[in-house]
């Protein structure tokens, strides 16, 4: 608090009659031996209020007017049509975005100027020495004759198409109705479904409500009615609904909310068959084998004492009577109204603080944004003998992590014979030369890096396959031989990760990289190389193992060309 201006600043006061009220928490200054007792909290409480965010509120804006159909009441008489309103219920909040600025260089007075809000510039805008960043979009085409290869053209010279398979189709301006679906405005009821039968899974969007239109009383008692009659029936109606012309139809669910001083309809998205998405796993109760015998009990099956285990376990984790009321009654721990978005109010606070505090460090997040983001310690604390009970249940043991750099540490699995195969194959004079037969390159492969002992014998082995592999690539009949390609490529990724060797792999992978691109492993085997790049065989980065590739390194091999 700046004392230097009080003398002036106490007779103002006086003459103006001000009232000053100054609020404080805490005065308490060890330095100087003071400390108040008997503190009122409430202004404790209030500087804890501010870590509270305050949800926005919102003005209503419908998107949608018009009548609720059942039948065409155009042919006939007893269809319904009902005037309603459509309001958004849930939307999801939308974090602030940031605009790019620069600093300017002329910072005379005289030249000056920003950007106003409208976008256009300005010589009475803030002498913050910011200037808003402009985007410009250049279109090119190749042209040979044109400098560098590529000459621009003006947007207005561009037209729109459609690609089908490798076709440009172009539709002109004047054709673009052709590609519209011409509908009209109307939310016409379509069926009824049985609540019990509706998927939840289904819900596609944000929800909305529907209520009569305002202001017209027989609307509202007419919308009743049918809220009530699914209510009574158990079940959700089916909609077609089209906010506006020309608007794409969509499908949706109509689901009747009936409380005691407010009565609406909540409607969801229904997907379409082309946004269904159809996975098959195998079940999580019986174990299927090969014949199609269904197996009940199993050991990757949980047994009774596990269910029950588990059961009791989730009941031990319950939020919804853990939280305490102000009567210290249980209550639910984490109600709707108090959960917020914490990337939202994060960057608020951090604005608010850096707006008057520029150079500062933000300060940490408020709890309450924090604070359902992991359990409850004394919830965890409580459910720690259930989960104990799991853990027995279950058989769960701690796995020792997977050691790195095996070479010379891994032991080579011993046949059900007992016979030392490696003295077998030492003893084969075909095998003296130790060269994989490409009939039987993966599993040699294997064998040759088990038997390895020095760094050369692993560059040898990897050498090997790698002659393999391009020989089965330049051969391949289309695409057929890129299947066991693929195979021997991971392979020899896997061992050389498990080596800690990735300088050997990465170095094959960038001379498969050049070959590819110059057509040394025949024409057209671009596809090689984006099927390695999708199956992540690419390079061995230095971020997950010492000595791999840079990022910069990783990008480039990833580039076309």
């Amino acid at each position: 608090m700046q004392t230097d201006d009080l003398s002036d600043i106490i007779p103002k006061l006086k003459e103006d009659e001000i009232q000053l009220v100054v609020i404080g928490v805490d005065f308490d200054d060890a330095e100087y031996g003071f400390k108040e007792e008997n503190k009122d909290a409430t202004k404790a409480q209030a500087v804890d209020e501010l870590g509270i965010p305050r949800v926005k509120s919102t003005k209503p804006v419908a998107s949608y007017k018009g009548f609720l159909t059942l039948g065409n009441p155009e042919q006939y008489e007893t269809a319904m049509a009902i005037d309603i309103e459509r309001y958004p219920k849930i939307m999801a909040a939308t974090t602030p975005s940031a605009s790019k600025f620069v600093v300017r260089s002329d910072m005379g007075d005289a030249t000056q100027s920003t950007m106003t809000m409208n976008g256009e510039d300005g010589q009475n805008g803030s002498n913050d020495g910011l200037a808003a960043v402009k985007t410009a979009m250049t279109y090119q085409v190749v042209d040979t004759n044109a400098p560098g290869g590529k000459r621009d053209v003006d947007r207005d010279e561009l037209s729109k198409g459609y690609e089908y398979g490798r076709t440009a189709v172009h539709i002109s301006e004047s054709d673009r109705n052709v590609t519209t679906y011409e509908t009209t405005p109307g939310l016409d009821v379509v069926g009824f479904v049985d609540k019990n039968q509706y998927e939840r899974y289904l819900d596609m969007s944000r929800a909305h409500l529907i209520i009569g239109q305002r202001g017209n009383e027989k609307a509202s008692m007419a919308l009743s009615s049918f809220i009530h009659a699914l209510y009574e029936l158990d079940s959700y109606a089916v909609a077609r609904l089209v906010p506006k012309e020309n608007k794409e139809p969509r499908t949706i669910l109509l689901a009747p909310s009936i409380e005691p001083d407010f009565e609406c309809l909540y409607d969801i998205e229904l997907p379409f068959a082309e946004d269904m998405r159809s996975y098959k796993f195998p079940p999580l109760d019986r174990v299927v084998t090969v014949s199609g015998k269904e197996i009940k009990i199993h050991r990757n099956l949980p047994n009774e004492d596990l269910l029950d285990a588990m059961s009791d376990y989730v009941d031990s984790m319950d939020l919804s009577i853990f939280g305490k009321d102000d009567e210290g009654a249980p209550t639910e721990y984490m109600p709707m109204d108090e959960t917020y978005t914490p990337m939202l109010h994060r960057i608020h606070q951090v604005i608010k603080h850096r707006a008057v505090f520029p150079d500062a460090e933000p300060p940490p997040p408020y709890e309450i944004l924090t604070r359902y983001s992991h359990p409850p310690d004394e919830l965890v604390q409580n459910a720690q003998p259930a989960l104990d009970r799991v853990l027995e249940a279950a058989n769960i043991k701690k796995v020792p992590p997977k050691a790195r750099g095996r070479r010379g540490r891994k032991e080579a699995p011993k046949p059900l014979s007992e016979l030392d195969i490696g003295a077998l194959l030492a003893q084969d004079p075909k095998r003296k030369h130790k060269r994989i037969d490409p009939r039987n390159a993966i599993p040699e492969f294997r064998q040759l890096i088990i038997q390895a002992e020095e760094d050369s014998a692993v560059r040898d082995a990897c050498t090997q396959l790698k002659n393999i592999v391009f020989d089965w690539i330049r051969h391949s009949v289309g695409n057929s031989g890129y299947g066991r390609a693929l195979e021997a490529i991971r392979v020899m990724r896997e061992e050389m990760v498990d080596m800690e060797t990735p300088a050997i792999y990465n170095e094959i992978m960038q001379e498969l990289r050049t070959k590819l691109l110059a057509g040394d492993l025949g024409e057209g085997r671009g596809e090689m190389r984006y099927h390695v790049v999708t199956k992540k065989l690419g390079l061995i980065k230095a971020s997950d193992l010492p000595g791999g590739a840079s990022d910069d390194e990783v990008s480039k091999w990833r580039a076309a060309g």
